[in-house]
């Protein structure tokens, strides 16, 4: 059975070789403000369970590069929210891990060099890590509402038992984080 691929392969703007895509959030950013039911970060949530099982994956389009950087970094906020005991908890964890100091294509520690082209300028630079950035944000937000348990206030055991798993055998935090 093949991963599941990003259904958002026509895109207008770019960032690097990486879809930026419009976005349903407040959060400030380059992405455009999007208005349907279905954005690239529901797309990410939505298949992460079943892409996170495989060790490949094939890249058909600007918007897979974008949503194999979100798969990513779902795994990196699991393994901040396992240690959350609330949803209050979890959020702020989310707000200090988006903000936290992170690798764009082209840097030392980025974990996919190989398949993510370095930006051209300083001002792409500057465009790309704030996407980035705003991917972060808005992620961890729509995540911390998939994982708490609204009864219970607790972190859902069906999201924890991903914690482990490792897409494509990659990690955005370096080794030993």
């Amino acid at each position: 059975m093949p991963a599941y691929h990003s259904q958002f392969t026509k895109a207008n703007l770019r960032v690097g070789n990486m879809a930026l895509l419009p976005l349903r959030t407040q959060f400030k950013g380059p992405a455009p403000k999007d208005t349907s039911q279905m954005d690239i970060i529901d797309e990410a949530l939505y298949f992460f369970k079943a892409n996170v099982f495989f060790r490949n994956y094939e890249i058909k389009s600007e918007g897979d590069r974008t949503l194999i950087y979100i798969t990513l970094y779902i795994s990196e906020c699991l393994k901040k929210l396992q240690k959350c005991s609330s949803k209050n908890n979890g959020q702020k964890e989310m707000h200090t891990l988006a903000v936290s100091n992170h690798c764009i294509p082209g840097e030392r520690g980025f974990p996919l060099n190989a398949m993510y082209l370095k930006p051209k300028d300083r001002s792409e630079e500057d465009n790309m890590r704030a996407y980035l950035l705003q991917l972060r944000q808005e992620t961890g937000l729509r995540l911390c509402e998939l994982v708490f348990d609204p009864a219970t206030d607790t972190p859902s055991k069906w999201w924890m038992c991903f914690v482990k798993r490792k897409f494509m055998d990659k990690s955005l935090s370096a080794p030993g984080h």
